[in-house]
């Protein structure tokens, strides 16, 4: 009897000895996690914002200033189907000549892309700053190597068009073949896009 209760008693212990050891590991291991996330975090932000700010430029190059709009414009699009992650107005020399806005919402799977538009609501640029669509197909709409028949990157086909003309994939700009639902994707962004746009800019026409 008395081998049988020492025996249930290593077997208890050991099973405790366990639990504290895995209890210790685990929180070695948060510990560990939250210093790396302490330190990288920053770095992390600290790219993204200077991706964002390049793509600004890049979409928007007349301007030399960039600035909040009076009303926070961001969140769920009016559409419901997108989010407005950033907007700001485009300035040259002090006065409002614009909008640029980041927007991120489903196409195959999803992109994040800064479109600009000027005050008459001409686009002046589209840029990616995220794609996870299907490699050889959906991502060929941020791929500067591909070109459309009119010898135009996807996304750089964009500037130059009217707001007003709407963007229908295949009709008010080309479709990537094989990507229907890509394109689709990008033409309910550029919608969305030049909405929350139009609404920034309006009483500065």
């Amino acid at each position: 009897m008395a081998t049988t209760a020492t025996k249930n008693n290593d077997s208890v212990w050991s099973m405790v000895r366990l639990g504290l050891i895995l209890a210790i590991y685990a929180v070695a291991a948060c510990t560990v996690l939250a210093i790396v996330n302490n330190i990288t975090a920053p770095v992390i932000a600290a790219n993204q914002q200077r991706k964002a700010n390049e793509a600004m430029r890049a979409v928007f190059a007349e301007a030399d200033d960039f600035a909040d709009p009076a009303t926070n414009l961001c969140g769920t699009s009016t559409s419901g189907s997108s989010t407005i992650d950033n907007i700001k107005l485009a300035k040259a020399g002090g006065k409002v000549i614009g909008a640029v806005v980041q927007i991120t919402g489903p196409t195959y799977d999803h992109s994040t892309i800064m479109v600009g538009m000027d005050i008459n609501g001409t686009i002046t640029g589209m840029q990616y700053l995220e794609n996870t669509d299907t490699p050889g197909f959906g991502q060929k709409g941020s791929d500067p190597t591909f070109k459309l028949a009119s010898g135009q990157t996807f996304y750089g086909q964009f500037a130059g068009k009217k707001a007003a003309d709407g963007f229908v994939a295949g009709s008010t700009f080309d479709a990537i073949s094989g990507a229907t639902i890509t394109s689709n994707g990008i033409a309910a962004l550029m919608t969305d896009a030049a909405d929350v746009m139009a609404s920034a800019l309006k009483e500065y026409k």
